[in-house]
């Protein structure tokens, strides 16, 4: 029963999921955000390495996946959320785990079948999905989209070569169903 937790790094607010495959089924274990205000930047990366990496200790997660940094307008921006970007890496691999990269194209085609979707679109699809009660919050959808991406391309990559129940999706009259 692989852990796969997925972030989605920002400076300010990092997302973060966590799912656990079981054969073909994906089961939610936790989804959030960790939300670091508005202190010094380097007040906020320790925040970022030390919330991460309770996270970790706590749900155990046998790997993790993250966005690419994708280019800003802004160079400070794009400065600033690698900069995020690294603090949950290290954090990924103090703890040993192995960590898997996708664009956020890739993501987006992985779980909605577009990969220029909005943001409502993956954070629907993240409910539908898991089965979740309510829209996970846009940064922990973006981590979930990012946890089933892996467990996607995992797939993919063994010799099941068929995504995880849960992860065939087709669309009708603009809406997505299982």
């Amino acid at each position: 029963m692989p852990r796969i937790l997925g972030i989605d790094p920002g400076s300010r607010k990092t997302g973060f999921g966590i799912i656990e495959l079981e054969g073909k089924q994906i089961k939610h274990v936790i989804n959030g955000r960790l939300k670091v205000g508005n202190g010094e930047f380097t007040d906020r990366l320790k925040q970022i390495f030390e919330g991460l990496t309770d996270l970790i200790q706590r749900y155990q997660p046998d790997m993790m996946a993250v966005e690419k940094v994708f280019l800003h307008k802004n160079a400070d921006s794009a400065l600033k959320l690698g900069q995020a970007r690294g603090a949950a890496i290290c954090a990924a691999v103090s703890q040993q785990l192995s960590v898997y990269e996708y664009s956020a194209t890739q993501i987006k085609k992985a779980v909605v079948g577009n990969g220029h979707a909005k943001k409502d679109q993956v954070q629907y699809m993240m409910s539908v999905i898991l089965n979740l009660p309510e829209l996970p919050e846009e940064d922990a959808a973006d981590a979930l989209a990012c946890a089933l991406t892996h467990a996607h391309h995992a797939a993919i990559g063994s010799s099941q070569r068929k995504l995880p129940e849960g992860m065939r999706t087709t669309r009708r009259g603009g809406r997505y169903s299982r």
